[in-house]
């Protein structure tokens, strides 16, 4: 019996563009449904159980922030990539805070494409068939498996992004960590666009903190961060 194919959804306007992408991820074995604005990309989402999604940002009827920002608001561990031809910092940003994992700018080599896919995938993999990972972290109790923190009678739900960072905090507690040390061991690279989007997720977590005022995510200026904590314990 074959393994399922990987279920991709491809937010594209431009369809030849559209085409192309779709026809070397299924020559790639991956199973594609290619639709031509933000719109269809939501109605295919509420339809089938996608693996990944594909979405450019700039789409007729609705962005590619908006689908975003949706598709995120009902899953929070399926890999979000954008495609985009707008290199701007700030979109970038915006990007990442309507929930995108990872962004990649046109013209793009496919072959950069898949790996980047693939390396979600590997995460979301790892997080379905791993042991249960937790902490206690104060008064919070933080489930990586389960992408949420859980304090008093509240549940805060987390995105896989920030539950990546947060792992890597708690496996370092109050020690000063390089900005380009998380980068590298949380993003995977480092670069001055992917550090912007670190600062956002970094004041993400803080606002999730602040349920417990003993937690303290320091900012080193010129040097990186030092997650402070009286005790974090892995159970």
């Amino acid at each position: 019996m074959q393994p399922a194919k990987i279920k991709v959804l491809l937010a594209e306007d431009d369809l030849v563009l559209g085409y192309v992408i779709k026809d070397n991820l299924e020559i790639g074995g991956y199973d594609v449904t290619l639709c031509p604005d933000g719109e269809e990309a939501l109605q295919q989402f509420g339809k089938t159980d996608f693996d990944i999604c594909l979405l450019d940002v700039m789409m007729p009827s609705k962005d590619g922030f908006t689908v975003a920002k949706k598709i995120r608001g009902k899953s929070d561990v399926i890999p979000i990539l954008f495609i985009t031809s707008k290199a701007m910092e700030e979109d970038k940003i915006k990007g990442f805070q309507s929930g995108a994992d990872d962004y990649i700018v046109k013209p793009f080599n496919m072959q950069e494409l898949i790996l980047r896919m693939e390396v979600f995938l590997r995460r979301t993999k790892k997080l379905h068939s791993e042991e249960a990972v937790s902490y206690q972290i104060g008064k919070l109790r933080f489930s990586f498996t389960d992408l949420k923190i859980y304090v008093d009678e509240q549940t805060i739900n987390l995105t896989q992004k920030e539950a990546d960072l947060l792992l890597f905090l708690c496996k370092h507690p109050n020690k000063i960590l390089k900005r380009e040390e998380v980068l590298l061991n949380v993003w995977g690279k480092d670069d001055y666009f992917l550090g912007r989007s670190m600062d956002v997720f970094i004041t993400k977590l803080r606002k999730h903190f602040k349920a417990d005022p003993h937690i303290i995510l320091e900012t080193i200026h010129g040097i990186g961060f030092r997650f402070n904590v009286p005790e974090v314990v892995q159970v």
